[in-house]
C-alpha cells in the first residue's frame, strides 16, 4: 500500500484543522456531552480534550478499566479484551449509564455520546500485535435515536509513545467526523487520517450503523477504504456484514480465488470447490476449517478508469447469494496478496486459478519493478507454506484441454515451474466438472444483455434467480 497523507480540506479556506483545533471545536460545542472509556494505551483520546481547555463542558466521565476483573465486572466477561465484542459492550454500557443518569436533567438540550477504545499498543518486548478497536455511539441531536461508527486500526509506529500519539489523533478525528461529517460518509473516511499518514496507521475495517446511517451500505464503505489507501484490503461476509480480517483469518488455512465474478458462474464455484477438496485433503483437515475468500482486485474494478459502485455491489450481492466471503484488495501481484494474508496466519495458504492466470503469473513484465524480477517475486510468493491449485482450461476454438503440467512456458521459466511442481507448490486440480469448462463470464454476461435465456444454465440457480429478480446486467436494474 502506497504511503499517503490524506486530508479533507475542512475549512472554507482549504486549511486542515489541527488535532487541537478539532478537540477545541468539540469542547466548545455546547450540545455535545459524553463519556470516554479507554483500555490499553492510556487516555490517549480524552487527553486531547483536557489539554486544549473547556473539557468540563464536554466530558461527563473518563475511565480506564485496565484490570481484567474490573473490566469484566463493568462490561461483562469476554474471551478477548481487544475485540469488537468488548468494544461494543463498552459503548453500550457507558452510553446507557450516561442516558440513565443525565437524560432526565439535560436530555432536551444535550446530544449525548460515548467514545470507547480497546487497544494493544507495543509492549516492552515488542512481541505483540499492535492493533485496536475504536468507536463512538452518539445522538446527532438531543433525544435522537443513536448512531454508531466503529473502526479497527493497525498501529505501524515502532515506538509505544508514537503509537499512543497516533491513537489519540485518530480518536479525535473519529469524533469530529461523526459530529460534523455524518451526512457525508466519504468525507468521514478521508478525515480519519488527518494529521497522520498511512505509514503510521492502517484502518482495515469501518462499520456505520444506527439512525444517521440507515442508507449506508458498508460494503461500499469497505471498498472506499481500499480505494483511498487507508488499507490494502477489506472483507465482508455473505450477509454483507463487514469483517475484520484478523478475526476471520487468525490461525486458519486460507484458500483464495481471484476473479471478476461478473457474474458468478458454475465454473467459478467448481474451481474453488475442487481446490478446497484437494487443499483440505493435503492438509488432513476438514473443509470447513479452511477460510474461503473470493477476491476482487481493485485494478479489475477500475478497468474502465472509473469505479462503478453499482457494478461492484451487484457482484457482491451475487457472491453473497452463493454464500461466499468477499475480499476486496489492492494487491494485484500475488506475492503481495500472500504477504498480506501471512500477517494473520502461519497456516498454509493456497490460491486457485485457471491455466490462463497461471501463464500470466509467469510473465516477467509484471515484475519489472523488482530488482530480482520474477525470481524475487516467486521467492516472496513461495517463502511461506504457499501453494497454487490450477484449474484446467479448454480452448474454445480448438477444444484442446490444457492442464497445469502441459502449459507452454519459455525454457528458462519451465525450469522454475518444474521445480515448484516437484515441491508440491503448484498442483493440477483433479476431479473437475468437465461439463462446465465451456463457461466464461464474459459470454454469460453477453447472453444476459442479449436476452438469450441459455445463460441461466451457466450459473447456479440462486444466482440466476437473483439476476432475474433484480434485472442485473440488463440495463434496467442496478447495473
Amino acid at each position: 500500500m502506497t504511503t499517503a497523507t490524506l486530508s479533507t480540506g475542512e475549512q472554507d479556506d482549504g486549511q486542515i484543522l489541527t488535532t487541537n483545533q478539532k478537540a477545541l471545536k468539540i469542547n466548545l460545542d455546547l450540545a455535545r456531552y459524553g463519556t470516554f472509556a479507554e483500555i490499553g494505551a492510556g487516555q490517549e483520546v480524552a487527553r486531547w480534550f483536557f489539554k486544549v481547555g473547556g473539557a468540563a463542558g464536554t466530558i461527563a466521565k473518563s475511565t480506564s478499566a485496565y484490570d481484567m476483573a474490573i473490566s469484566d465486572a463493568i462490561y461483562g466477561p469476554s474471551k478477548r479484551y481487544v475485540s469488537r465484542e468488548r468494544l461494543q459492550s463498552m459503548l453500550d454500557c457507558e452510553h446507557a449509564i450516561a442516558i440513565e443518569n443525565l437524560g432526565a436533567a439535560r436530555g432536551d438540550n444535550t446530544a449525548f455520546f460515548t467514545f470507547a477504545d480497546t487497544v494493544s499498543a507495543r509492549n516492552y518486548r515488542g512481541t505483540n500485535e499492535c492493533h485496536g478497536w475504536m468507536g463512538v455511539k452518539y445522538q446527532a441531536h438531543p433525544r435522537d435515536p443513536e448512531s454508531q461508527v466503529i473502526i479497527h486500526v493497525r498501529m505501524l509506529d515502532r515506538q509505544n509513545d508514537l503509537q499512543q500519539d497516533a491513537l489519540g489523533i485518530v480518536g479525535v478525528n473519529l469524533l469530529y467526523a461523526a459530529f460534523y461529517f455524518r451526512q457525508k460518509p466519504h468525507l468521514m473516511l478521508k478525515s480519519l487520517l488527518d494529521n497522520l499518514s498511512t505509514d503510521r496507521i492502517e484502518i482495515d475495517m469501518i462499520e456505520f450503523s444506527g439512525n444517521d446511517f440507515r442508507n449506508v451500505d458498508n460494503r461500499a464503505v469497505s471498498l472506499k477504504l481500499v480505494q483511498l489507501g487507508l488499507t490494502g484490503a477489506a472483507m465482508f461476509g455473505p450477509s454483507g456484514k463487514v469483517l475484520q480480517p484478523s478475526e476471520v483469518l487468525r490461525k486458519k488455512p486460507i484458500l483464495v480465488e481471484r476473479g471478476s465474478f461478473r457474474p458468478v458462474t458454475r465454473v467459478h464455484l467448481d474451481i474453488i470447490d475442487c481446490a478446497l477438496k484437494q487443499f483440505s485433503a493435503d492438509l488432513a483437515v476438514p473443509p470447513d476449517h479452511v477460510v474461503q475468500l473470493m477476491e476482487i482486485n481493485l485494478r479489475q474494478l477500475l478497468g474502465g478508469g472509473n469505479l462503478d459502485l453499482r457494478d461492484f455491489l451487484t457482484r457482491a450481492d451475487l457472491l453473497g447469494a452463493a454464500g461466499k466471503t468477499v475480499l476486496v484488495s489492492d494487491y494485484f501481484e500475488y506475492y503481495r496478496l500472500a504477504s498480506y494474508l501471512t500477517r494473520y496466519t502461519s497456516e498454509p495458504i493456497a490460491v486457485t486459478m485457471g491455466v490462463p492466470s497461471l501463464l500470466d503469473l509467469f510473465k516477467e513484465e509484471y515484475y519489472s519493478g523488482l530488482e530480482g524480477g520474477i525470481l524475487e517475486a516467486f521467492g516472496k510468493l513461495f517463502t511461506k507454506n504457499m501453494r497454487i491449485y490450477v484449474y484446467p482450461y479448454r480452448n474454445p476454438a480448438t477444444g484442446v484441454l490444457q492442464t497445469a503440467s502441459a502449459v507452454a512456458l519459455p525454457e528458462d521459466q519451465r525450469d522454475i515451474f518444474e521445480h515448484l511442481e516437484k515441491r508440491g507448490r503448484i498442483k493440477a486440480i483433479q476431479n473437475f466438472d468437465e461439463s462446465v469448462l465451456h463457461i466464461f463470464s464474459r459470454d454469460v454476461l453477453q447472453r444476459i444483455k442479449d436476452g438469450d435465456s441459455s445463460w441461466e444454465a451457466m450459473v447456479p440457480q440462486e444466482i440466476a434467480a437473483l439476476i432475474k429478480a433484480r434485472h442485473f446486467f440488463t440495463g434496467s436494474g442496478s447495473v
